[in-house]
């Protein structure tokens, strides 16, 4: 599969969505279910704190963190805003792990001491702040809790791509997660093939969402 642009991200969502009738939660299901199931192959005997934005890259730190606290992991989940922005498929997925139990600790007004101070005793850290939409400089608070993960220490999994690199350039829009590991899902980025661009992303593995062959057989 050849390396997509955002503008072809978003085609393939929609495309699965009203074409094939897959239901978006469906899709979040399965790239978290996923992603969870590459970082449990890196290994993990520790805390894995679970950093999560607003949008659907959310969602899937939501399934993820679900995911790994089903196969007996201690996880943690930190918001960098607050659940009650919270939409659509993103939405189905925080009231599952509230409901499950699952410890979150809200951190929109947190400083950067206290970032540093809640991602201090993780193993892992997950990514899952800022997606492929993000075109614009990155702004607060989401600045400092990039800050605060890349001064952490840790190894770092990017979900979909490094919060703060530009989906289409492969360049910083801003601050920029420095990851030991990216799960991508559907394909690469374009973006992860610029010069430089692995130095932010690491290792990329790209992950199945269940899309239809026959939508990416037309993108390829």
């Amino acid at each position: 599969m050849r390396s997509l642009t955002r503008a072809e991200v978003r085609d393939v969502d929609r495309r699965a969505i009203e074409e094939y009738g897959l239901p978006g939660v469906v899709l979040m299901e399965n790239a978290g279910r996923n992603a969870a199931a590459l970082l449990e192959s890196q290994g993990i005997s520790g805390l894995v704190a679970v950093v999560c934005g607003k949008g659907n890259n959310a969602g899937d730190g939501f399934v993820i963190a679900r995911h790994l606290q089903n196969h007996g992991h201690d996880v943690r989940v930190l918001l960098a805003c607050d659940p009650q922005q919270y939409t659509g498929d993103a939405a189905i997925n925080y009231r599952v792990i509230e409901r499950a139990g699952t410890p979150i600790v809200r951190m929109d007004a947190a400083s950067p001491a206290e970032w540093s101070q809640a991602l201090s005793s993780a193993e892992w850290i997950v990514d899952a702040l800022l997606g492929t939409g993000l075109t614009g400089t990155v702004r607060e608070p989401f600045a400092t809790v990039i800050a605060a993960i890349n001064a952490a220490g840790k190894k770092v999994f990017a979900v979909d791509l490094p919060s703060g690199l530009d989906c289409d350039t492969g360049q910083p829009l801003g601050g920029c997660v420095r990851a030991t590991l990216t799960g991508t899902f559907v394909a690469r980025k374009i973006g992860f093939e610029a010069p430089g661009a692995e130095a932010w992303t690491g290792p990329v593995r790209v992950l199945d969402i269940g899309v239809p062959k026959a939508l990416l057989h037309d993108l390829a």
